[in-house]
């Protein structure tokens, strides 16, 4: 189903979504509506990973977190239900990515605990209103810097990079800002090679091209950490959206900004 006869209406996408009509990345679908990443694990791991989120809130900023067994989160989107609202999961089996399910029904278990974390596509639709391009010269890299670790949870950070102008940068910047639920104010401006960014291997897609001229590149931490920090924990069982496939919620972003 193409984006552009697709709803706006967030309810309406998570129920074409859960009957599996639309199977694609969210970035954006429901503008102005808040976007969430996706943890769920047992309830065994849940304080350690509420822990991580806290020490590590700029990359994992929780929005919400259901009791165990509950797959409904009745805070940001009250009746949908977070085995089958997402387009695409990634299932985590000690620290490997084994599978890519359009619904998780089969693997949900009655201690699991699911986290909806801040998604920076949410601050996309703020930045694109100012004309700054969100989608090219954009990656997502792996970075040297270690997060706060907490329990089985660890890992270097994963960020988003973006190439922009001076003047881009400056009003990215107080943009992105007043969004902290999602990502907030890049965190490094500057050369990447300060922040071990490894340019020439994306998570997704080819090498970083030749910065382009008069533009710097300003890093965000990116909702992908969590996925990264499932690698180092090595959990039986850990499952995340896939990347760029989020939960859409009912939320407005713009009544969640600060200033």
């Amino acid at each position: 189903m193409s984006n552009s006869i697709l709803p706006s209406d967030p309810r309406a996408l998570r129920q074409l979504i859960r009957e599996g009509l639309y199977t694609g990345p969210t970035r954006g679908l429901a503008p102005g509506r808040i976007q969430c990443n996706l943890v769920v694990l047992r309830q065994s791991h849940a304080a350690d990973f509420l822990l991580y989120c806290q020490r590590n809130s700029k990359a994992c900023p929780l929005i919400e977190a259901t009791g165990p067994g509950d797959p409904e989160p009745r805070c940001s989107a009250a009746g949908a239900d977070l085995r089958t609202d997402l387009p695409r999961y990634n299932v985590f089996r000690n620290g490997r990515c084994e599978a890519e399910p359009k619904d998780i029904i089969s693997l949900w278990e009655p201690d699991h605990v699911a986290f909806l974390l801040g998604s920076g596509m949410s601050s996309d639709d703020a930045l694109q209103r100012a004309g700054i391009p969100t989608d090219s010269h954009r990656w997502v890299l792996r970075s040297a810097v270690p997060t706060e670790p907490a329990g089985p949870f660890r890992g270097n950070l994963i960020v988003t990079m973006r190439w922009l102008t001076s003047r881009q940068a400056i009003q990215a910047v107080r943009i992105t800002a007043r969004y902290p639920l999602h990502h907030g104010a890049p965190f490094h401006i500057g050369d990447p090679a300060a922040i071990g960014a490894d340019l020439q291997a994306p998570l997704f897609g080819g090498p970083v091209p030749e910065k382009p001229r008069d533009q710097i590149a300003l890093f965000w931490p990116c909702g992908v950490t969590p996925q990264s920090s499932a690698e180092s924990a090595a959990l039986d069982l850990m499952i995340t959206h896939a990347p760029a496939h989020a939960f859409i919620t009912d939320l407005l972003a713009d009544e969640h900004a600060t200033g």
